[in-house]
């Protein structure tokens, strides 16, 4: 099966369910924060639920380069499948805690094992999918994020149902049985695997550093455009994930059990349409101009910078929730050309650390956003810190049409 041309789709729908898994587990903390606050006291402080959050992204962050280096040199199957056991099993975890040095510690783990995950699928699938489904192929598996974040939004309904505790233990369940369907069903590619050799080769080759993969990503310059270009957005892509639902809950004047829902079903139906939209076409566009990629990227940039400004400052249901159904179609068009542009400037062999590189990047930028937005929530200017994103994330695109020039979009 995995020989034939149905596979490579088998793949990004295997692989879908885990980045829904991946989102919905790492989601539903945001939208519980109130179900939480009568055992655990220092959530009721936005602050403390800000430092929560960001300790996620800070580990995330900090394994995602090693998380590519390792996605590069061994089999991604397995890296896939352990680091989605491992974080189902925090999940699960997490609904025995009874204290927030426990929530902050278990909140930590699954950062380290969640950084595994994305570096070794995306790039699984971009060596699956060549050419003429890479965009689409990317765009599709990047739909599971959003549906797992839609999912995740109903936490807080589900806990109002039963017990955030409860909550905790079925979703971790839920990540753990999948992992055990994935050690059956996927398959790395077999241009990856690396080839048997003889006794003589093994002792005549040198194996490469861990880190000359690093040297070679560093050294390439349309690289750092890349790098920059993908962490500006993540500060309003991260800034939406995890205090959207409180943004929708001030303005609209709304408690969190209909905020959550309403505010990740939002972002995650409109991202659904924007992947889909941005991979048809950059898959189109690169056919007849090799820079189709980036231009279908920025035209999804340039809708988030209105979009920002009308989530800031909107006070009704249609200007709120139409800003995040612009912002959302925006974002999934820019999210689905990422590994695809970067296919274009860095080899196959070291796509895997470049984009752990980029993840630690925008991540970070998500940590340094989901703290000061923490802050200016207790300060009563969510919406204006919103709106303030929009600006940088106007200097990104300006670059990118700029300096970004491809010459090819596959580099060997």
């Amino acid at each position: 099966m995995k020989n034939n041309k149905i596979y490579p789709w088998v793949v990004v729908a295997l692989l879908w369910v885990v980045a829904l898994l991946n989102y919905m587990d790492r989601q539903m903390l945001s939208t519980m924060q109130e179900s939480m606050k009568a055992d655990i006291a220092e959530l009721n402080q936005a602050e403390a639920f800000g430092a929560l959050m960001a300790v996620f992204l800070w580990i995330y962050g900090i394994m995602s380069p090693f998380a590519g280096m390792i996605a590069d040199r061994l089999n991604r199957k397995w890296l896939v499948v352990g680091s989605l056991f491992v974080w189902s099993a925090v999940t699960y975890l997490m609904g025995y805690a009874n204290n927030f040095d426990q929530l902050y510690a278990l909140r930590a783990l699954m950062g380290i094992s969640e950084a595994l995950y994305i570096p070794s699928a995306l790039s699984l699938i971009a060596d699956w999918h060549e050419g003429k489904s890479r965009s689409l192929a990317i765009g599709v598996h990047m739909t599971g994020l959003y549906v797992g974040q839609a999912i995740g939004g109903f936490g807080a309904t589900v806990a109002a149902m039963f017990t955030w505790h409860a909550t905790f233990h079925w979703f971790g369940i839920i990540g753990i049985a999948y992992s055990i369907v994935l050690m059956f069903l996927l398959k790395e590619n077999p241009v990856h695997a690396t080839p048997k050799k003889t006794e003589a080769q093994t002792t005549v080759e040198k194996k490469p550093s861990v880190f000359s993969g690093l040297s070679v990503v560093l050294s390439t310059w349309a690289f750092w455009i890349i790098l920059f270009y993908f962490a500006v957005p993540s500060l309003p892509g991260w800034a939406t994930k995890n205090w959207l639902p409180t943004l929708f809950s001030q303005s609209l004047g709304i408690d969190m059990a209909q905020a959550g829902p309403m505010s990740t079903i939002t972002i995650a139906v409109s991202s659904f349409i924007g992947v889909l939209i941005g991979g048809r076409l950059s898959d189109k566009w690169v056919q007849s101009n090799i820079r189709g990629r980036v231009y279908t990227s920025a035209i999804g940039l340039g809708m988030t910078i209105p979009a920002l400004v009308l989530l800031g400052m909107g006070h009704n249901i249609v200007t709120v929730v139409g800003a995040g159904l612009l912002f959302g179609v925006g974002y999934g068009i820019f999210d689905a050309n990422n590994m695809p542009i970067l296919c274009q400037f860095v080899s196959a062999k070291y796509r895997g650390t470049a984009y752990g590189i980029m993840n630690m990047t925008g991540v970070f930028a998500g940590a340094a956003v989901t703290s000061l937005l923490g802050k200016w929530t207790d300060g009563g200017n969510l919406g204006l810190g919103f709106a303030m994103l929009s600006a940088i994330v106007l200097v990104a695109l300006a670059l990118q049409l700029i300096f970004l020039r491809p010459k090819t979009d596959n580099m060997e």
